[in-house]
């Protein structure tokens, strides 16, 4: 039985949720949304998605903090979290890798490099 990978989308640009999740519905995964990082903590919580794409500068809770309680928490910390974000400096970098992230990805971004990266986070679905 072919069981479809959730994927949990956080950005508070309407453009990049669209744009992300209507690539990652034809490469047949399940997509939700998030616009911030406290309704992305709830949808992490309650979906428990295989992997989350996730914004740093959102409103209220950023995703530094997002991925770091997501990770420390026992029941969301095996969920996959790319960081894609315009914050690029090494700094930047090295934070969202420590708060926990399986990868960070700096917009704009190459859309073949970020569902290739999906696809060996969590495989295809």
């Amino acid at each position: 039985m072919d069981i479809t990978k959730k994927i949990l989308v956080a950005d508070d640009d309407n453009n990049v949720l669209f744009l992300i999740s209507e690539l990652l519905a034809r490469h047949n995964y399940q997509v939700f949304q998030a616009v911030n990082g406290d309704q992305a903590l709830r949808e992490a919580g309650s979906l428990h998605p295989d992997l989350m794409v996730l914004d740093i500068m959102m409103p209220g809770i950023d995703g530094i903090e997002v991925c770091r309680r997501i990770k420390a928490s026992p029941g969301t910390k095996d969920i996959k979290i790319i960081m894609l974000t315009a914050k690029a400096s090494g700094r930047d970098i090295e934070a969202g890798m420590a708060a926990g992230a399986d990868h960070y990805l700096t917009k704009p971004f190459k859309i073949n490099e970020l569902t290739e990266k999906i696809m060996k986070l969590i495989g295809q679905s």
